[in-house]
């Protein structure tokens, strides 16, 4: 149950991060789910890296949103140069 829970969290937080970011991302469902749940791993990792988050602990809603705009601002840095 808790990787379905993960992949709906990570969906929503994907979609989230998704309309907030301006610009065209592409990708559809699949690459959106895996966006946000790649945006709560960089928010939890760079919480614990700066001491907002005791280890063990994962980062919130709000700071898997922030994760996932990020990385979706560095792969929009990548694409341009490609």
């Amino acid at each position: 149950m808790g990787l379905i829970w993960s992949a709906i969290v990570g969906l929503v937080v994907g979609a989230v991060a998704k309309f907030f970011m301006p610009g065209e991302q592409g990708g559809g469902i699949i690459v959106t789910m895996i966006l946000g749940i790649l945006g709560s791993v960089v928010a939890t990792w760079i919480g614990q890296a700066i001491g907002l988050y005791p280890p063990g602990a994962n980062a919130g809603f709000i700071a898997s949103v922030l994760g996932a705009i990020l990385l979706l601002w560095i792969y929009g840095l990548i694409r341009k140069k490609s």
